[in-house]
């Protein structure tokens, strides 16, 4: 019983301590060391009553001044002009507005000339309005010194609200500049509120501009808003609030709260320091004391560990709020100014009681948590007795789909639903009617869903076997839009991807087979003759002709080794990646131009009539020169290479919408056969008895260098007619 006693003392002790720290972190800055004339609401006081103190005491509107500064803009004067409309339509609208009057007052000729004497007046002064400038500017500044008097008067009523509402204030303040004093009150009196201007503290500053915005204005003035310059005045001096009119401030019961509030604040922190030495001297507790077997711990502890941190934590969270309402009632509380402490103390005292059953809930919470979850085989223990590990498995599985879950669960909601309403008809047989429409309107339809629904699971489960074992040939069915239905598409969809991959596998291999073939052929080619030649020329008995011959094919042999290896290290280079580019603006038609000169001559030695159309201005694009020339030449020396003696090659340039387009089109030496596809493959040649000079790695080389500038290189092939487009960006 008595180690009951000092535990339940140990936790009001600190509950109190918690309550008061809390207080302190959020009220200290505000009250420890201040008084109410440090406070925010007083300082926002303090400087409304120093700029209107400026504005209608020390500085007040002057209408003289504020009139010679009224001015005129030609802008002005046109706005004002012309804001009914133009001459003819305003004086068609005055004319308009008088011709009814004017009729009515046929039967009597006095009023009548009066009506047509004021018509033709402001008709008058409508023409004089579109006449004179000076005659529009003088209405412009009556209308603006009308604006001032109005805000003068404004300016006064304002002035004595300002001093009805602040005549607690005392002051004397001199215009450094001037020498002016302005003086109310007694300076020298007891104040409980004093603040000094000039010498070490800094000026009152005074700016007497003002920015004049009536509520009422002539809207024919195209900127009602004026502002008035004024300067810029220093005061010193002194400002305060007698004692003796503290009964006149319109403050007062705010300070009398403060001053309240202050005491029982710091009250409450005298408390929490005898808090801690009741902790420390008499309580002692330690963290083994709160560890007591008891029923209540029991009954905590047979909680799953989510449910019990879920649960400290809101008593925590409640504490916090506890402690947040309890300091607003202390700090924010009318019946201070009612003095009903009665009230206040059963308030608080409901509060305090509120505040250690919370406390006291979050602390045994928390540490009765911990020791549950003390060591590792603790925590697994209460992984595993937790709700979060019971419901993980199946509902992250089951929610994989969305729309599959939703649907589990509308079923065993309904299949709930269903059961339970069946216990009731069995009780009460008068809702066999309800229960029947219910149970043929929804329970059934959602019997034969699921029924449906699992059948066409089983048909999908049996064809997506025959796919693991190899049987690619039937397409699984898709019915309806449902996540089966989502379900089979994919599997059709992984069934042609399957297909495809099998097809790109076999070609892949087909391809890599000729690859080596050929790079070995290739290769060996002049290799073999540089050695065979090599060998000749060890031979002494050789003529001095044929030792010249043997060189030139051996240097002839070498350049096309030479050519080979390059092509092949750079296709390589291009493929992965290895290449930078180095745009500039260049003109593709002058850079078309120049290739075809160079191969010009050949052309006419290999009898091919070359048929060029070029764009009759620059053709701009951003590119890397020195590569798109390679695309070029590589495209020019192909057709030179295979196109049918006697035959005609066209190369055209053009633009065609935003992009350059370069075409290609030659009658091709050799047959083609169907897949142009693989003409942009390395070593591939429609020579395939590989009788002509090329590295077979042409075409290759263009597409990676026209798939590194975004463009594109097609090819297309009608009988023997081979074409090749290449499209890039232009400028």
């Amino acid at each position: 019983m008595k180690e009951k006693s000092k535990i339940l003392l140990s936790l009001f002790l600190i509950s109190w301590t918690l309550f008061s720290v809390f207080l302190l972190i959020t009220y200290g800055s505000q009250y420890i060391g201040k008084s109410y004339f440090d406070s925010n609401s007083f300082k926002g006081n303090l400087e409304n009553f120093k700029s209107e103190i400026g504005r209608y005491v020390l500085e007040p509107f002057d209408v003289e001044e504020a009139k010679k500064q009224i001015t005129v803009t030609k802008e002005e004067i046109e706005y004002h002009r012309n804001y009914y409309g133009s001459l003819t339509d305003q004086v068609e609208n005055i004319k308009y507005q008088y011709q009814e009057r004017i009729e009515q007052a046929a039967d009597d000729p006095e009023l009548k000339e009066l009506l047509l004497h004021e018509r033709d007046q402001k008709i008058e002064d409508i023409k004089k309005n579109f006449q004179d400038d000076s005659h529009v500017e003088e209405k412009i500044r009556k209308q603006k010194e009308a604006i001032i008097h109005r805000y003068a008067v404004l300016e006064n009523e304002n002035k004595k609200a300002f001093l009805d509402e602040y005549n607690y204030f005392a002051y004397s303040l001199r215009n450094i500049e001037t020498g002016e004093t302005f003086q109310s009150g007694d300076v020298n009196a007891e104040a409980v509120f004093k603040e000094n201007f000039g010498d070490k503290n800094s000026y009152l500053v005074v700016n007497s501009s003002r920015t004049i915005s009536p509520n009422e204005y002539d809207y024919t003035i195209m900127k009602p808003e004026m502002t008035i310059e004024g300067k810029v005045s220093r005061y010193e001096g002194t400002i305060i609030i007698p004692k003796s009119m503290m009964q006149n401030t319109q403050f007062k019961e705010d300070y009398q709260v403060f001053m309240t509030v202050k005491i029982i604040l710091y009250s409450i922190w005298a408390t929490s320091l005898l808090a801690i030495v009741g902790l420390m001297t008499v309580a002692k507790p330690s963290f083994r004391d709160f560890l007591f077997e008891n029923r209540l711990k029991e009954y905590f502890l047979k909680m799953p560990i989510d449910l019990r941190i879920a649960a400290t934590l809101f008593a925590i969270l409640i504490t916090s709020l506890i402690f947040d309402i309890t300091g607003n009632f202390i700090r924010f509380n009318y019946y201070y100014m009612n003095h009903e402490w009665i009230q206040i103390g059963i308030h608080l005292a409901i509060d305090l009681v509120l505040i250690y059953i919370f406390t006291s809930i979050s602390i045994l919470g928390a540490l009765w948590t911990w020791e549950s979850v003390n060591n590792e085989e603790n925590i697994k223990y209460e992984w595993k007795r937790s709700l979060a590990y019971r419901l993980s498995d199946g509902i992250q599985d089951l929610f994989l789909s969305r729309s599959i879950g939703i649907q589990a669960l509308a079923i065993l909601t309904v299949a709930f639903l269903a059961g339970f309403g069946l216990a009731i008809v069995f009780i009460e047989p008068i809702f066999l009617l309800v229960y029947a429409i219910l149970f043929i309107f929804i329970a059934l339809p959602a019997l034969i869903l699921f029924l449906r629904n699992a059948g066409y699971l089983n048909r999908i489960m049996k064809q997506t076997k025959d796919m693991a074992e190899g049987r690619l040939t039937r397409e699984v069915q898709v019915k309806g839009k449902s996540p089966l239905a989502q379900h089979a598409q994919n599997l059709n969809e992984l069934q042609e991807g399957v297909r495809k991959s099998l097809s790109e596998q076999a070609k892949s291999e087909r391809l890599k087979t000729e690859l080596i073939t050929n790079v070995s052929h290739d290769l060996r080619t002049p290799l073999t003759s540089i050695i065979t030649y090599t060998d000749l020329l060890k031979n002494p008995n050789i003529t001095e002709n044929e030792r010249k011959r043997y060189i030139e094919i051996l240097e002839k042999k070498s350049h096309r080794l030479k050519t080979l290896i390059e092509d092949l290290f750079e296709v390589s280079k291009m493929s992965s990646g290895n290449v930078e580019l180095k745009k500039e603006r260049i003109d593709l038609t002058q850079l078309l131009q120049q290739a075809i000169g160079e191969h010009k001559e050949a052309f006419e030695k290999a009898n091919l009539d070359l048929r060029v159309m070029l764009p009759n201005e620059p053709l701009y694009a951003y590119v890397d020169g020195q590569k798109w020339w390679r695309v070029i030449d590589n495209l020019i020396v192909n057709a030179l290479k295979y196109s049918l003696k006697g035959t005609r090659v066209y190369i055209t340039l053009k633009k065609v919408d935003s992009v350059a387009e370069l075409a290609v089109k030659n009658i091709a030496n050799y047959e083609l056969g169907d897949n142009v596809e693989e003409l942009t493959e390395r070593f591939k040649r429609a020579d395939e008895s590989r009788h002509t000079e090329g590295s077979g790695l042409g075409l290759a080389i263009a597409q990676s260098i026209v798939d590194m500038h975004n463009g594109k290189l097609r090819i297309s092939v009608d009988g023997d007619l081979f074409k090749v487009v290449v499209t890039v960006t232009a400028e």
